[in-house]
């Protein structure tokens, strides 16, 4: 259902239901709020990969288990107020960098679970789709936000309406990924840089992550006072000061996370 693990300060978690798409049931919903709760909590753990077994990465919603809710006069149960809003508020904020590795298809929540991320690597055989309207739904888990912040308004709306599937080229060429490789390197690259990041500067990641999120909804002067607010607490930092002090031995620096 989630698989968790964790090395070289990397936490890794996997949708593992790929006979289903790894799509997205009541009980798998609540095992990977926890799983990111538990990466997010974990000091041991500087970043976080996203990732689905099999051919898809995530399908989205379980629509046999939303068609019984339906049939049973429950609706969507209030999935998105329990399960999908607290999964992308908690990607979105930890203070560690997320990483998704998109090995298949992406639809829906699932594509909205890797928009929520920091970078997305995706393979050359992946594809994304917005299949929200193709059901007759709006869209959720953050994706009416987070989509047009990647691709702008206008291609966000024609995304999100049409729900054209995009292949991975497609996709990187919209600035939907950050890039793409072949299918059989993906584990590898997406790792590697899992890795780069869990190695990096972790408080400065958390200061610039909510320094992006702080600026996309305030004026320029409020964006400058967080920035100053939160480079001072960087300076403090013990990260900073061995990376200064290595920059004027001329060395690379070694950073703990702190």
């Amino acid at each position: 259902m989630i698989s968790y693990e964790v090395s070289e300060h990397v936490a890794t978690i996997t949708l593992d239901r790929p006979e289903a798409m790894n799509s997205l049931t009541a009980e798998v919903k609540t095992a990977l709020l926890e799983a990111l709760g538990r990466a997010a909590a974990d000091p041991e753990v500087r970043a976080v990969l996203l990732t689905g077994s099999g051919r898809a990465f995530c399908a989205g919603q379980d629509l046999r288990e939303h068609a019984a809710n339906l049939e049973a006069g429950r609706g969507l149960a209030g999935t998105v107020q329990e399960h999908y809003n607290p999964i992308i508020t908690l990607i979105t904020t930890m203070d560690k960098p997320v990483i998704a590795a998109v090995n298949g298809v992406a639809a829906g929540a699932g594509a909205s679970l890797a928009f929520a991320c920091d970078l997305r690597v995706a393979a050359d055989k992946a594809k994304f789709a917005m299949a929200f309207a193709g059901i007759g739904l709006a869209p959720d888990s953050g994706a009416s936000w987070t989509l047009q912040r990647l691709v702008g308004p206008a291609r966000a709306a024609e995304l999100l309406i049409l729900g054209e599937p995009l292949d991975a080229a497609r996709a990187l060429e919209l600035g939907l990924v950050t890039r793409v490789v072949p299918a059989d390197e993906l584990a590898k690259t997406a790792r590697e840089l899992a890795v780069r990041l869990a190695q990096g500067p972790t408080k400065a990641y958390a200061a610039t992550r909510r320094a992006l999120a702080y600026a996309a909804t305030h004026t320029l002067e409020e964006s400058l006072a967080l920035e100053a607010e939160l480079q001072d607490a960087c300076a403090a930092t013990e990260d900073h000061r061995n990376a200064t002090r290595a920059f004027l031995a001329k060395e690379q620096p070694t950073f703990i996370g702190r």
